[in-house]
């Protein structure tokens, strides 16, 4: 009897006298197990993320991107389709073929998915459309009102599917964010399981983990709020910083297809007014000065009556098209190129890059031009013409004039204040001869 007594009081000793470094080895093993399956549980779901967003970039955005393209085909096959309709001009369905062979590129693309209902439709209404377009061309009608009516029709589908395909992405990046949320909230609950068994241990094998997911949700709500050029600071080398990429890459998609999506010109394919105004209105509540310029070609008009327009408007996109390289190499990351329209162009720079991107459009203009008229004309100097109020005289080569105006908050209120100084200045400039920028003020120009 003494002997089984003695015996069960030595196995209670033996089990509860752990050495330090045992029950030190215990917390850790304790905090490596609640900490791998939060690694694991947050590594899951990342993943899942993961998926979603290539999912997304891989099926969502070619969709969204097709029908933006869509929608601008048409509205230059409407606008060449009417001019043809007025002027009678067999280039004009040159052009319209062309934005033809554009959409249907689009519809293509769209057919590579699922077949819908919505492809189906748009589809028939193309079809509908290509049909008035050809009756108008080959004559058998002189209305424009069959083309117009079937124009309606398929520009409303194309708005219809846009609309529809974009609340799908929405709603895709709300499930997102609620799953970046949910592991959140699980990651932190395991992780503090661990930490509060080993105190001080958890938060150095977590806090990669925790920051990069922290930093994936604030990405999500920036983007879904429009911020496109957000960017997360992700460290490199694992899924984290895959996924990062991954929100990098779409942002960048969805800021290109919400600029195409804005009143951009059918022609040079730039941002028109309303962008135009958005980003004047964004720098000058920033407060920090920059520099707008107004660009305008001298003699356009005579060039366009005297070579035709489909010569004047290859001209004003070779133009459209050197300003943006200019700007690449010029005017800086913060740089933007608009297009007001006709032969009106916008630049906003910084203030210290005015002089090399001016002068960068003005010498790569002034040999681009030269390409556009004939030796006869080159050789005179200029063509013979007609001015706006019915003067017969001779217009020397296209020349381009660029009114500078330097902005900031305490000048100027508004993007309109800045167009009216920046079309005073511009004034000024084409009284000079030549090309040029001019530098000022309305009341105060300076070369």
């Amino acid at each position: 009897m003494p002997e089984t007594i003695e015996t069960k009081t030595s196995s209670r000793v033996s089990l509860s006298g752990l050495s330090l470094i045992q029950k030190i080895s215990a917390g850790y093993a304790a905090m490596a197990l609640f900490t791998a399956a939060a690694l694991v549980f947050s590594s899951y779901n990342i993943y899942r993320s993961t998926n979603i967003t290539r999912s997304i970039a891989s099926n969502e955005l070619p969709v969204i991107s097709a029908l933006i393209e869509l929608r601008t085909s048409l509205l230059s096959q409407e606008s060449f389709a009417g001019k043809y309709a007025i002027l009678k001009d067999p280039a004009f369905i040159d052009l319209f073929h062309q934005r033809q062979a554009e959409a249907l590129a689009s519809l293509d693309l769209l057919g590579k998915g699922k077949p819908t209902a919505d492809l189906k439709q748009l589809n028939g209404l193309y079809l509908a459309y290509q049909k008035a377009a050809e009756d108008l061309f080959a004559g058998h009608t002189g209305s424009t009102a069959p083309m117009r009516s079937s124009a309606l029709k398929l520009l409303n589908a194309v708005d219809a599917s846009y609309l529809k395909r974009k609340d799908m992405l929405k709603l895709v990046l709300s499930r997102a964010d609620e799953q970046q949320k949910q592991t959140i909230w699980w990651t932190v609950a395991i992780s503090c399981t661990g930490f509060l068994l080993a105190i001080g241990v958890a938060p150095f094998v977590t806090y990669r983990t925790f920051g990069a997911i922290r930093e994936l949700q604030s990405a999500t709500h920036r983007i879904a709020a429009g911020d496109f050029d957000y960017n997360p600071k992700v460290p490199s080398g694992d899924e984290i910083s895959e996924l990062a990429r991954d929100f990098t890459r779409m942002a960048a998609r969805l800021k290109v297809l919400e600029q195409m999506s804005l009143d951009a010109s059918p022609l040079t394919r730039l941002p028109g007014n309303f962008a135009i105004e958005r980003v004047l209105e964004e720098r000058l509540q920033s407060g920090e000065p920059f520099a707008f310029c107004y660009a305008d070609l001298d003699n356009f008009k005579p060039y366009g009556d005297h070579y035709g327009y489909a010569k004047g408007s290859e001209l004003l996109r070779l133009t459209g098209d050197l300003i943006q390289a200019a700007m690449k190499e010029h005017g800086g990351s913060e740089g933007f190129v608009g297009h007001v329209g006709g032969d009106d162009f916008v630049m906003v720079i910084p203030v210290d890059r005015i002089s090399s991107l001016c002068e960068a459009v003005i010498r790569d203009f002034n040999a681009e031009v030269l390409n556009h008229y004939s030796p006869e004309d080159l050789g005179r100097g200029g063509i013979e013409g007609c001015d706006r109020y019915g003067v017969h005289r001779f217009f020397p080569v296209i020349t381009i004039s660029i009114a500078v105006i330097i902005c900031g908050r305490d000048q100027y209120s508004s993007a309109v204040d800045i167009a009216r100084a920046a079309a005073k200045v511009k004034d000024s400039a084409k009284e000079k001869p030549g090309s040029k920028y001019l530098i000022g003020t309305p009341d105060k120009v300076t070369a």
